[in-house]
């Protein structure tokens, strides 16, 4: 491995600015959760801000697991990490976030491929794009909600 040109060295440079925008959180994220994942293992007591991120960070990490052989283009990595890190994933069963993710890409390329095409095209997540994405994950989370707990819907 040549360290001046490894692709780990080069990391957010290659990078699209509208992934950039989204990830930098996601690090901060992940690093806070392995650190109180390992503190919590020690403790019980976790107050509900502790408990919080040690959810939101459980989420993330299913968000970023991929298949092998399953590529995804980057706008629709660019939303699935933006949702997840808005606290769209929070509330979720772990065992149902991939499931949520998978039926949120087609909800959107079905309702949203503007969104989606804009992303891709100018590689940036714009305040236009962030207010549309808000309002179709939000219904499109609804739905979602209701098909894990359909005697909550009768």
């Amino acid at each position: 491995m040549n360290v001046g040109i490894s692709v780990s060295r080069v990391g957010g440079s290659a990078q699209v600015k509208a992934m950039k925008s989204v990830a930098g959180t996601i690090k901060l994220d992940l690093a806070q959760y392995r650190e109180l994942a390992a503190f919590a293992q020690f403790g019980s007591d976790l107050d509900k801000a502790t408990l919080a991120q040690l959810n939101r960070g459980q989420r993330l990490v299913e968000i970023l697991k991929q298949g092998q052989y399953q590529p995804m283009p980057v706008e629709k990595q660019v939303v699935i990490i933006w949702a997840a890190t808005n606290g769209y994933a929070d509330d979720l069963p772990v065992a149902q976030v991939r499931r949520f993710e998978a039926e949120l890409m087609a909800y959107l390329d079905v309702n949203a491929p503007e969104v989606l095409r804009g992303i891709r095209d100018t590689k940036v997540l714009s305040d236009d794009a962030k207010a549309q994405l808000k309002a179709q994950v939000a219904a499109f989370k609804e739905t979602f909600q209701a098909s894990l707990n359909p005697a909550a819907g009768a």
